[in-house]
């Protein structure tokens, strides 16, 4: 993928990720669980459309219950990755399938809810708007979900640092905040929330190696540096530690 404002319009793949990101990325806190639920999403008999799925993150912990769920991605490694998952899970309500968001299969008015979770800055914003309008049912819900690590903590500041110091076209946080404040649609609420979230040195590694700055965008050579690199950053703290993150969660009613 390659889209000018990010990354300065370098390539990037989540797809080469998608082994490390369905370990590592399903990190998510219960209460932003428990707001979605709030907020209507995953209720049992409703129709919800989580577009720009990656593995399934969001589906997989919310399955049990009982809504009806399309999960969509344009990388197949990734939606490849979430079958397994929902698989090993037996979450037989998921149906994964490879769809760009902004041209999607289904019928007009087919669905209750629909999320998009770290990804809606990647889409054609017009398209994308267009196609939210003509899926959702009448009084239907989009959810957008934004979640990134701050750098108040000292592990995650000199983790960004590495990376953006091997990775000088990388372009970390700015997209996704950004665009929770802007709004595709009126009758838009945010709600902010920062949380901390617990992560060994392997899965701290882990979650930073399936970030668009690593894996996703670096060549081989310069990642086997970076790898080499941030495992020794790592050796200099305790096995486990807190990171803290920042949650945006923007909700609309059509």
């Amino acid at each position: 993928m390659k889209i000018e404002n990010i990354d300065n319009g370098n390539t990037f793949d989540f797809g080469k990720t998608s082994a490390e990101y369905a370990k590592y990325r399903d990190i998510y806190p219960k209460e932003l669980y428990h707001r979605l639920y709030e907020l209507g999403v995953g209720h049992k008999g409703c129709s919800w459309l989580d577009i720009g799925t990656g593995t399934g993150v969001l589906p997989l912990n919310m399955y049990l219950y009982g809504a009806d769920i399309k999960a969509i991605d344009i990388s197949e490694c990734q939606i490849d990755a979430g079958k397994l998952l929902a698989k090993e899970k037996g979450a037989e309500n998921i149906e994964f399938s490879v769809s760009p968001a902004e041209e999607t299969p289904f019928e007009d008015n087919s669905f209750d809810c629909i999320t998009a979770a770290q990804c809606f800055w990647y889409f054609d914003r017009e398209k994308i708007i267009e196609e939210i309008k003509r899926l959702l049912k009448p009084n239907g819900i989009f959810v957008k979900i934004y979640m990134s690590y701050t750098l108040l903590d000292e592990i995650a500041k000199r983790s960004h640092t590495l990376v953006k110091t091997l990775n000088k076209n990388w372009t970390p946080g700015a997209s996704g905040s950004k665009d929770m404040y802007n709004h595709p649609f009126v009758n838009g609420q945010l709600d902010i929330f920062d949380c901390k979230l617990p992560f060994t040195r392997e899965s701290w590694h882990g979650r930073m190696i399936a970030c668009r700055g690593t894996k996703a965008s670096m060549d081989k050579e310069t990642l086997v540096r970076w790898e080499k690199a941030h495992t020794e950053l790592l050796s200099k703290y305790p096995k486990e530690f807190e990171i803290n993150h920042k949650i945006y969660i923007a909700t609309y009613k059509l």
